[in-house]
């Protein structure tokens, strides 16, 4: 039986693992928790989800709605997991991160072409490998990485929300109301003028965690703290995280000035997200900071927010098109690449595993349509071409444009949707060998 190493037991890792099982290959998983603590982990089970519990967007036109779509296609098995841990969101794809997690492990553990390996990875491995190390990669391995690539890791730092408890909330001032309409799943805490002014006098004058200048040089857009935010305009957070378009305040009757959006953490509904609002301020600052928000004056916190190390390598120049250090049998898979996203980390597990599959079998390398969602991202984040390399979701900017052109947004999107699904089902059907499992051969 052929054999392989995956270090890392996150979303790209397990999927990984799991995927190289179903085609029989023998796997040490090495997973470094719970014998080292990262700072961002709670507990030792695979798949911890350790920001937000969504997976954003299950629309079909939009670039998140069709890489899960994309993925489905694919067979990943964390997707498959995912939604049998769902919970109401909204249009999103949400989960109770605790039984995710306890999923994504007991499918683990239960497959005897897995071997789980606690230890810390401080070496690339000899033979076949998958690095899926994602953004808390450790110090030894990302020395190890640097002088393998001859180029410097990257370092920046994520922001997490607050999670408060559930009861703690005023619900006769935050109310159940998704935008525009769509279910509610979400709680809305509404902010007039008066009150948005005093809460951001509040929030820039908060103590914030203070960290070395080589934690705060590279903060990645997506995951700006609020506060940083509030920074760069008193209005910015009004028309990002606490914008209150499609949102009607029950009690007036109107649209607000402001909303903070709160989404549940798990199915029971017992815990809230503070939806945007990561955050670097101290933990005395949140409690008297976010208890400003209506409707969270009483709030208890679960989780206060927090900033942890996020390393990635320069792929346009480090890998190949296929996430794998050149001339060698490593592949890179995960944030660790510099793709970014929770269902974009799944999807590049996938990739890794069809790709070291296919190098045992003799074959060439694995690349995805260049029209496919992923495809694009993987493109995008492997060409030379690409300059300043920063972590990139998938998003529509990256496919290659229409054929006529559609100026209709909406009509676009489907159009790139569409094309994407169609593309990718042919692509799949040309290669069959790569999703035969085990059993069928």
């Amino acid at each position: 039986m052929a054999q392989a190493t995956v270090i890392g037991a996150g979303l790209a890792g397990s999927e990984c693992a799991l995927q190289l099982a179903r085609r029989g290959i023998a796997v040490d998983l090495v997973e470094e928790r719970p014998l080292v603590k990262t700072g961002a982990h709670k507990g030792a089970g695979f798949a911890e989800l350790v920001c937000s519990n969504s997976f954003k967007s299950l629309r079909p036109q939009s670039a998140a709605g069709l890489l899960k779509t994309e993925l489905a296609l694919l067979d990943s098995a964390l997707i498959e997991i995912a939604f049998e841990a769902r919970i109401e969101a909204g249009g999103a794809l949400a989960v109770d991160r605790d039984r995710f997690s306890s999923l994504v492990t007991e499918r683990i553990e239960s497959d005897s072409r897995i071997r789980v390996v606690r230890k810390e990875a401080e070496a690339i491995p000899d033979g076949p490998c998958v690095i899926a190390t994602g953004p808390l990669t450790s110090p030894a391995l990302a020395r190890a990485l640097a002088r393998r690539l001859g180029s410097d890791s990257l370092a920046f730092f994520d922001a997490a929300a607050p999670i408060v408890d559930a009861s703690t909330i005023d619900r006769s001032v935050a109310f159940a109301q998704d935008r525009y309409g769509e279910g509610g799943a979400y709680l809305n805490c509404p902010m007039e003028r008066d009150g948005y002014e005093a809460f951001i006098d509040a929030l820039l004058s908060a103590d914030r965690v203070l960290l070395r200048d080589f934690e705060t040089k590279d903060l990645f857009s997506a995951c700006q703290p609020v506060e940083e935010v509030a920074r760069a305009g008193r209005d910015a957070p009004r028309f990002g995280a606490m914008k209150p378009v499609g949102l009607t305040d029950p009690r007036t009757g109107r649209r607000p000035w402001a909303v903070v959006q709160l989404r549940p953490e798990n199915a029971q509904g017992s815990a809230y997200n503070l939806v945007g609002f990561q955050t670097n301020l101290t933990f005395e600052a949140q409690r008297r900071v976010f208890r400003m928000i209506p409707g969270l004056e009483g709030a208890e916190f679960f989780r206060y927010g927090v900033m942890h190390r996020n390393t990635f390598v320069d792929a346009p120049r480090a890998l190949d098109a296929t996430f794998r250090i050149p001339g060698s049998e490593t592949w890179l898979a995960g944030q660790v690449t510099g793709t970014e996203g929770y269902t974009e980390a799944i999807a590049s597990g996938l990739l890794a595993a069809l790709n070291l599959w296919s190098h045992l079998e003799g074959e060439g390398p694995v690349a995805l349509p260049r029209t496919s969602a992923f495809g694009s991202l993987v493109a995008w984040a492997t060409d030379p071409q690409t300059i300043e390399y920063q972590p990139q979701h998938v998003n529509y900017g990256l496919m290659p444009p229409l054929e006529p052109p559609v100026r209709n947004k909406r009509q676009r999107y489907e159009a790139y949707a569409a094309r994407a699904r169609r593309d990718l089902s042919d692509w799949k059907a040309s290669r069959a060998d790569l999703f035969r499992v085990e059993g069928d051969r």
